[in-house]
């Protein structure tokens, strides 16, 4: 069994964080020495052609890039030229309880950071192009073999009018070929170009957010509308004649700037806004409810069983002084004592073992997950 030992190197994960994490790359030959991939070629081609899967088609040809969103279906395969294109497909841990299972393995870093499994599949010469990303990444080879370039250069200019990110110059300054079960971990901003050298290569990167801060400002200020509660109404009884009617005066400014100061915020409502914001799913994101079960049925069912969290599900918790605050795909519930401790470890580990639910609300809270198709026995 592979251990962050040697997913890392021998680099324990604090020596990982310290020393790599969003700093430099890492190069780890045989990180997994036994990995060949979860999924054949064909098998990520069927989900590229489901609805519910997001996919693109990446074909280079005359120095052109072209891109083609998927779903696709098997004449779109079979147009496909023999070298130069790329096949990738996202969150596939969505679809793949293995997928979940690898993720696992990267648990030192933690699940609000975590973003998906892409999985990616290219014949010979196939690639996106010299490129960065804005995220950290684990680029772990599957099937075959693939020739990275990595550059910690600073021109980070994109080719215009270009569907891609590409940069428009490239200076390589390492290369490296890697093989199944060596990966390489890439912080943000780090320009790289990975290009398959044969056929059948499968690459599974493994991605961690990291929002804009315009993006957390948006976000943020559209959460505190509902929080936000000022009373009154403008008023200007000592309203003077101005010369011209037109002119926003700054009497009208400095009233309205008064008004505007009495929004705040504080710690407490950070922390309940990253809750509910990095828990929750991508508008492509589609629960399906199970067959419906009775509360006796259900308890039989976990206490036989077990119970975890949907592939798709997100599960994420705050330690308060007297509680535990949980965020389930955006939305929020508290517990303590052992209840709070059961539940922590379901988003710790995503799955609970087999065991009997002695608290009815924590039962009945539980059944609500699984109704939505939060929770799930398939696992």
């Amino acid at each position: 069994m592979n251990t962050p030992l040697t997913l890392l190197n021998n680099l324990t994960p604090s020596q990982f964080l310290s020393e790599y994490w969003q700093k430099k790359p890492l190069l780890i030959k045989a990180a997994m020495p036994n990995f060949s991939g979860l999924l054949t070629p064909n098998e990520l081609a069927g989900l590229a052609c489901e609805d519910a899967v997001q996919s693109r088609l990446i074909m280079q040809k005359n120095l052109k890039w072209r891109v083609q969103q998927g779903p696709f279906d098997d004449e779109d395969f079979a147009n496909l030229p023999e070298k130069n294109w790329t096949l990738l497909v996202q969150s596939v841990n969505h679809h793949l309880p293995e997928a979940a299972n690898l993720l696992s393995m990267f648990d030192f870093i933690p699940h609000a950071r975590l973003d998906d499994l892409m999985v990616s599949y290219a014949p010979d010469g196939g690639g996106v192009g010299p490129h960065f990303d804005s995220y950290d990444v684990f680029l772990l080879q599957g099937s075959g073999k693939r020739l990275w370039r990595v550059s910690s250069q600073q021109d980070l200019t994109l080719v215009k009018d270009a569907p891609l990110r590409i940069l428009q110059h490239f200076n390589a300054e390492q290369e490296w070929l890697l093989e199944a079960g060596d990966m390489l971990y890439l912080p943000p901003h780090i320009a790289h170009w990975g290009v398959a050298v044969g056929d059948d290569c499968m690459t599974y990167s493994i991605g961690f957010r990291a929002p804009k801060h315009q993006e957390l400002a948006s976000e943020f200020l559209n959460y505190m509308q509902d929080k936000v509660k000022l009373d009154g109404m403008y008023a200007d009884a000592d309203l003077t004649l101005q010369n011209h009617p037109a002119e926003i005066s700054s009497a009208m400014t400095t009233k309205v700037n008064a008004v505007l100061a009495q929004i705040k915020w504080n710690v407490q409502d950070v922390e309940q806004f990253l809750g509910m914001y990095i828990s929750e799913p991508n508008q492509e994101v589609i629960f399906e409810p199970p067959k419906k079960l009775n509360l006796t049925v259900f308890d039989r069912h976990i206490a036989e069983q077990g119970i975890a969290l949907d592939l798709k599900s997100q599960m994420l918790f705050l330690q308060q002084s007297d509680q535990t605050q949980f965020f389930v795909n955006g939305e929020t519930i508290c517990f303590n004592g052992k209840n709070a401790e059961l539940l922590k470890n379901l988003a710790d580990k995503r799955t609970l073992a087999p065991q009997k639910i002695d608290d009815v609300v924590l039962l009945k809270q539980l059944l609500d997950w699984y109704s939505l198709g939060y929770l799930s026995f398939d696992r």
